[in-house]
């Protein structure tokens, strides 16, 4: 075998997807501070909405989401992804994606407090890092797309 490791690296596929990432390295930041700053919302509220409003951990999570979501989608849009596509089409998009996100997030917060009886804060941090490991890969190519 007379190829290199490096010359192996530079042909593979390996190499364009680290090219890939790589590129979206600007879109990822912003985006992950827009989350920082929604997690601490989320979180924020979440809380308040349970200890000072008295509602269940269910409830606070739905009412909260609804807030959240709109924030996220129109941060990433104008500012994450610089987006000049049809705000509606990604829109539908977004909120079916939210949508799916939304009910797992219920089911979970369901599932583990009310159910388990796990801390609600803590639920609600586990089922925040799960989505955000789709949903930045399905920002870029399906909801933002051009």
């Amino acid at each position: 075998m007379t190829d290199s490791p490096i010359l192996w690296y530079n042909n593979c596929m390996l190499r364009k997807i680290v090219l890939h990432f790589w590129s979206l390295r600007r879109e990822f930041a912003k985006y992950f501070v827009i989350g920082i700053v929604g997690v601490g919302l989320d979180m924020g509220s979440l809380f308040i909405l349970k200890q000072y409003f008295r509602l269940t951990a269910v409830m606070a999570v739905i009412i909260n989401q609804v807030f959240l979501i709109n924030y996220a989608f129109f941060l990433n849009k104008y500012w994450a992804f610089k987006s000049k596509g049809i705000t509606h089409h990604q829109m539908v998009r977004f909120y079916f994606l939210s949508g799916l996100n939304y009910l797992v997030a219920i089911g979970w917060m369901y599932l583990f407090h009310q159910l388990l009886d796990f801390d609600y804060l803590l639920v609600r941090l586990f089922n925040i890092a799960l989505a955000v490991s789709w949903n930045f890969l399905l920002y870029k190519h399906w909801v933002y797309k051009h």
